[in-house]
């Protein structure tokens, strides 16, 4: 891919970022934010998240 068509390709990417607005969920920004978890993550531990090498 030439430079033109790679800046070009860049160009629309940074583009759509900057002005794609999804929906953003306030309530759950707000709750982040404050430090309270929900009951959703409530109980999870690193162990939950680790692959399959690190419980041998």
């Amino acid at each position: 891919m030439g430079r033109g068509r790679q800046k070009a390709k860049h160009t629309k990417v940074a583009r759509e970022l900057k002005y794609f607005s999804p929906d953003t969920n306030y309530n759950a920004l707000a709750e982040e934010l404050s430090g309270h978890t929900s009951d959703e993550h409530a109980g999870w531990s690193e162990e939950d998240f680790a692959g399959e090498d690190s419980r041998r």
